[in-house]
């Protein structure tokens, strides 16, 4: 007994010694993470001494049977502080971003683990030192928190999946280990703190899902598809995993994995100002940048080429998309998009006989529009080099690609590779079908938007997206990076009035609730959704559509409340434009314009009619002179918006 209890005590005394906790503080010394190495090692996360996420355990798996972050010892710590600028080539938020952070790597025997702790949040991510091929089983993600918080719950039913969720309200004990979710998503901790949870840098790896916790109800942890074996061509388009592997990644040499990031914030303002991702993504891959052009684009799809008042048949042919060049090169708009129908799904080399795509670039080139093609991600992959060499030969200016569905590791791959392989041409590249970004448009800007979310396509055949989850979206979604969400419709309906229109779509809520997206949505190749025909019916409103920009050199959030209501300042160059948008409740919001420098300026302001709440269509227009000191109350039709222009008098 006396030995067994000897050989207890000498155990416990080696694991004490062995086990040690690191810690390490944001620049500000608002958040803190700690790191605890032991049988396993774990973290958690303190926000102003209050802890936020508790004793989180975190691991790799692979296929050899070693484990990252198992009964593992550290060989060195090393710490380094980073102050320092980022200039992106397209300018979402900002024209500077300040990445300032601090960071603790910890180097074991063959790996190490990396985190970055910054004012607004908290990143972690594993480097593999090991030579050869080998593969990843799994990796243990956690998040646990400790209490019942309320969330915001994108629910999945597959890991085939558009990510186009609603963002269900639901509590952590709701969740359980048989629900999963998309991210990013959102924690409500209460006392106006949230945590949203998501990822960076994904390159050659599965995409992250959170799912519930069997041992704890408050708890979130990573799901991963595995290495897809097998795959199925269900109709023109859908490419459907039906074999996994028993793993997730195949994996050659040192590499680092994707950040795993949490942003941390204590005013809902601060996850719409947030540029974690971004900076948590690879370095910039592109050595010419200069060709890379953001703009506005006229989108036939949503409005089903359903132009009017011309002397010919419209649709997806040469004319009706002439008309679409004359109304973009008319407004300013940079591009116009050839969506689905101008080649036959089963060839993308095989154009359509109503289509002339030399004419149309050459027409497009004359009025100073840029062309950009739709394509199904199977159909331009089975002839890939073919087709883009053909698409740089027209002088397309870029791509929407679609339908991938997928974030897998051999699909996360394939979105890399269309991202150089366009850059090699000189194209742009929207994904649609897509999962949300994650830093991929800071090593290749030219992948300028992505959908990945439940956009304004969906009115055409669902009650959403409603005022209410538009302004969800700017807290959740918009956080890790550019949407594409197509706004701009013309015809706008009250809750009450809403109706499901495939070939002439309205949107839920008022017309100026769709102006002030063009301010608070954040795409740099941002839609015009409607045709061009109700556009020339409406000169008030493409008064301001046409020289609203896409880009922005300053972003200020100036009323901020999760799923209720949103007010954002832009500036371009010398010129503030300004958006708010509220849910389905009428409010009114009182703004500060003290972001002004010294001096009047002229405001001009597109407001809800007095009638909005009844026909959603009115609007009335307003100019003031304001400057600094001044304060606007802005009143909110229910489903409401409201925009101006602030510019130097």
């Amino acid at each position: 007994m006396k030995k067994y209890l000897l050989t207890l005590l000498t155990f416990f005394i080696l694991t004490c010694v062995q086990a040690k906790d690191y810690s390490l503080l944001s620049p500000s010394e608002n958040i803190e993470v700690i790191v605890s190495v032991n049988e396993q090692t774990t973290y958690s996360v303190l926000l102003n001494e209050i802890e936020i996420i508790s004793s989180s355990p975190v691991s790799l798996e692979l296929q050899s049977g070693e484990i990252f972050g198992r009964n593992s010892k550290v060989k060195k710590s090393k710490s380094v502080s980073v102050n320092e600028q980022i200039k992106p080539v397209v300018q979402r938020k900002y024209s500077v971003i300040e990445n300032n952070y601090n960071q603790l790597t910890l180097t074991f025997k063959d790996y190490a683990l990396q985190f970055r702790v910054f004012d607004e949040g908290v990143a972690y991510r594993w480097i593999s030192e090991l030579d050869g091929t080998y593969n990843v089983v799994s990796e243990e993600a956690t998040f646990n928190f400790n209490a019942n918080y309320n969330i915001w719950f994108p629910e999945e039913e597959s890991m085939f999946t558009h990510q186009e969720r609603e963002y269900l309200r639901l509590k952590l004990s709701d969740v359980g280990e048989d629900r999963f979710c998309s991210t990013g998503m959102l924690v409500d901790c209460g006392n106006n703190t949230k945590v949203y949870i998501s990822e960076s840098d994904l390159i050659n790896y599965p995409g992250m899902f959170l799912k519930g916790m069997k041992d704890n109800l408050y708890g979130l942890a990573g799901k991963f598809a595995g290495v897809v074996l097998e795959a199925q061509q269900r109709g023109d388009r859908n490419v459907a995993p039906t074999k996994y592997a028993e793993y997730i990644a195949e994996c050659f040499g040192p590499r680092s994995f994707p950040w795993r990031a949490i942003l941390i914030t204590e005013n809902d303002a601060e996850l719409v100002q947030s540029e974690l991702i971004y900076k948590l993504g690879s370095e910039l891959k592109i050595e010419n940048t200069d060709w890379i052009k953001p703009g506005k684009v006229a989108w036939d799809w949503w409005n089903a080429n359903n132009i009017y008042g011309v002397d010919f048949k419209s649709g997806v042919n040469t004319e009706t998309y002439k008309y679409y060049i004359d109304f973009a090169s008319e407004y300013g708009l940079e591009y116009i998009i050839l969506d689905e129908g101008w080649y036959h799904l089963e060839d993308i080399m095989k154009v359509v006989d109503e289509i002339d795509i030399k004419e149309l670039v050459a027409y497009g080139n004359e009025k100073n529009v840029g062309v950009i093609l739709w394509v199904v991600w199977k159909a331009l992959d089975d002839k890939l080099k073919e087709a883009l060499n053909q698409f740089e030969e027209w002088g397309i200016k870029g791509i929407k690609i679609d339908f991938m569905q997928r974030d897998d590791q051999w699909m996360v791959s394939f979105y890399e590779k269309i991202a150089r392989e366009c850059a090699n041409r000189k194209l742009l590249v929207d994904y649609h079908g897509a999962y949300k970004p994650t830093g991929l448009d800071r090593a290749y800007p030219n992948v300028i938007s992505y959908e990945g979310l439940k956009g304004l396509e969906n009115t055409k055949w669902s009650n959403l997206p409603d005022p209410e989850h538009n302004v969800t979206l700017p807290f959740i979604r918009m956080v890790a990076g550019p949407m594409d969400y197509t706004p701009g419709a013309m015809l706008n309906a009250t809750k009450t009035n809403f109706q499901q229109v495939f070939t002439e779509p309205m949107s839920p809520g008022t017309r100026c609730h769709q102006l002030a997206m063009y301010v608070v949505f954040e795409s740099p190749l941002q839609m015009l959704a409607d045709n061009p025909s109700n556009y020339y019916r409406e000169p008030e409103c493409m008064e301001f559509l046409s020289p609203v920009p896409s880009v922005w050199d300053d972003t200020k959030v100036l009323a901020a409340k999760v799923s209720d209501y949103i007010a954002v300042a832009r500036r371009s160059g010398n010129t503030w434009y300004v958006g708010a948008m509220t849910d389905w409740d009428a409010r009114s919001l009182d703004l500060d314009l003290s972001f002004l420098e010294e001096g009047n300026y002229s405001m001009r302001i597109w407001k809800d009619g007095v009638n909005a709440d009844k026909h959603a269509g009115d609007f009335a227009q307003e100019k003031l002179t304001v400057n600094s000191s001044s304060k606007i109350k802005v009143d909110l039709a229910a489903g409401g918006g409201w925009a101006a222009i602030i510019s130097k008098d």
